[in-house]
Order: C-alpha cells, then structure tokens, then sequence
C-alpha cells in the first residue's frame, strides 16, 4: 500500500472513511452530541445518550484489544504522550458546552448540518476553525500557554488503566477491555435501547470507526518513513487545518484531519439524501447569527484549551481511557444545561 499511495495520502483516506462512518451515524442515527443532552434534559429521553455511551463502550474495548495485539500504541496518542492538565479539562470543558449550547450544535454536528445543506452551520464550522488555530498558534496561544502552561511530556501514560495497574497489579488491557465492556452493558441494558436497535448499531459503528482510525494511522506510523502521528476522529482543530490545506493545497500535505472533516460532509450529504432531508437553510434572524458566531467562537478556544472537542474527548480520549476525558465530558454537560437553560428560561440572555 505504501508503494501505491503517498503515506499522507493513506492518512488521510484512513481518515475520510472513518468520517464517512461519523456523517452517516449524524443523518441516519441522529448521533449529536447536543441532540443527545436536550433529550436527557428536557425531552426525558436517555436513547440518543446511550447510542454515545455504547460507542464510547466500543471503541474502549475495540482500542484495548488491539492495543494487546500490537496494532495499536497507546502511548503514542496524543491523550496519553502530554501530561493532563485537570484546569484546562475543566475550563475548556465548560467553555465548549455552553458555546455549543450557543450554537445550536457542536463541531461535527455543525459538519454534519452543513452537509445537509445548513448554510447556518457554514459560519458555525467556519469560526469554529479559525477560532482554534487563533488558540494554537495565534494571539491568543499566548493568553493559552500563560493561564494554562505549554504541553509537557507525560511521565506515565494519564489512563484509568495505567493507574489500577500500577495500584493493584492488575493487567493494563484486561481493565481497559472491562471498564468498556461496564459502559457498554450498562448503555445498552435498557428495554428502550432494544427497541431502537438502529440507535445501538450506530452506536457500534461510530465506536468502530474511532478505533479504525488508531489502528489506521498506527499502521502507517510503523511502516512508513514520515513521522506521522497516531490519532483519531476529532473536530475543532482539523477543522482549521482543512481551512488551511483548502488555502495552501499547492505546498502542502494532506492529513488525516482533512480527510475525516471531508468525510464527515460526504457521510452527511448522503444521508440527508437517502433520509430526502436535504436541503438548503439560512439563518433570518440576525440576533440567531450572532449567537451561533459566539457559541462558534467559545467552542473553538475551549476545544483547543480542553484538546479536544465533543468527540476528540468524548470519543477518542475517552477509547484511550485517558484521565480527561470524563473530566472534560462532564464539564461540557454542565456548560451545555447553564447554557440551554440561559436559551429557554433567560437569567441575562444572549441577544
């Protein structure tokens, strides 16, 4: 394969359909983030939550299993390799929850959105991108590194995993395999999730698709002669990149970052179409349009400072059993209700 394709290249397919998979589940399993917490919090449902929680039960124990096979360095991710900051977990968790609150939707939902043809989600995804990359690399990066310190090298892996390991000398993958195998039990043990059977293998599909993308860029990582890095499915700073590979094609590389982004509109696009969902929406009301550019905004520089969004934390740290992601996910569903509740009830509203 590495004789066919240039390794950026197979990265980036690696990456395309693994998003595919995440825009699909989005159209025809109504996998969202937001979706999911509206439901929970004021529709009295729990299924769209659980969908995520058996995805999450998937790629935990999909990720460790392989990870005991060898397909898979654990240590090489980016969730494990940088030592956790529980400050930036917990601020940025915050900050991106109510931002997507404010939106109307997270990142990949945006992405999602735009493939169905939601010109609104266009600015969504737009100042999501650039919000990010002024948080990586632009002004802000140095308000970023002074309240939060630059990344550092982690001593030991920040897992769940590791930490029982080393506790009670237990088998690092068997307790990762079992805390995924607890999550999944306990999201699909549920009368309503077996009757939404479709919801449940959505769920397995989207688990599946971020453990592909571990065991894709892994492979090509270990064979190939670019240092490239080991990562999976996430949507606040790739968004920027793609923005940025879509300006510079000419002279540069792309990665497996545009190729999920691209995967997901394609993945959406064709289920809005299968679903006859699509078509073309803008935004009338200009006091919605600003709101959503601020919710956009926050959930830009909070992903960054959080280092990931709803599904690089919710998902692919969360596949890893890295230390952030609870923290992260929890914060975000604290942001997300003070958020929803200032849209529905008011106590100072966004205007």
């Amino acid at each position: 394969m590495l004789d066919i394709l240039p390794e950026t290249s197979l990265v980036a397919l690696v990456g395309l359909t693994g998003g595919i998979v995440l825009g699909l589940a989005a159209r025809l399993g109504r996998l969202c983030t937001l979706g999911a917490l509206e439901d929970l919090y004021y529709g009295g449902s729990a299924i769209r939550l659980r969908t995520w929680g058996i995805a999450v039960g998937i790629a935990i124990i999909s990720t460790y299993s392989l990870s005991a096979l060898g397909f898979i360095e654990l240590k090489a991710t980016i969730y494990l390799s940088l030592a956790w900051n529980p400050l930036a977990s917990i601020f940025g968790g915050l900050m991106f929850g109510y931002g997507m609150a404010l939106a109307g939707s997270c990142g990949y939902g945006a992405l999602a959105r735009l493939g169905g043809g939601d010109i609104r989600a266009f600015i969504i995804v737009i100042v999501m991108g650039l919000s990010a990359y002024i948080t990586i690399s632009g002004p802000l990066a140095y308000v970023r590194i002074w309240a939060f310190g630059a990344e550092i090298p982690a001593l030991n892996p920040p897992s769940v995993p590791t930490t029982i390991s080393q506790l009670f000398n237990l088998p690092i993958y068997l307790t990762g395999i079992t805390i995924g195998l607890l999550i999944f039990v306990g999201s699909v043990a549920s009368g309503a999730m077996w009757r939404a059977r479709t919801s449940v293998l959505w769920g397995i599909l989207v688990g599946l698709s971020i453990t592909s993308a571990w065991v894709g860029t892994q492979w090509v990582a270990t064979y190939g002669f670019e240092e490239l890095p080991v990562v999976s499915h996430t949507f606040a700073a790739p968004i920027g990149e793609s923005m940025i590979y879509l300006m510079t094609a000419s002279g540069n590389s792309i990665s497996f970052a545009t190729g999920s982004v691209l995967g997901v509109l394609l993945g959406a696009l064709a289920g809005s179409l299968i679903k006859g969902h699509f078509r073309w929406e803008a935004c009338d009301d200009p006091r919605e349009l600003r709101r959503q550019i601020l919710g956009a905004m926050l959930m830009g520089i909070g992903s960054v400072i959080a280092l990931g969004c709803s599904v690089g934390q919710g998902l692919s740290a969360f596949s890893v059993l890295a230390f952030s992601a609870p923290i992260t996910m929890t914060c975000t569903m604290i942001g997300a209700a003070i958020g929803l509740r200032q849209l529905i009830y008011g106590f100072g509203t966004v205007s």
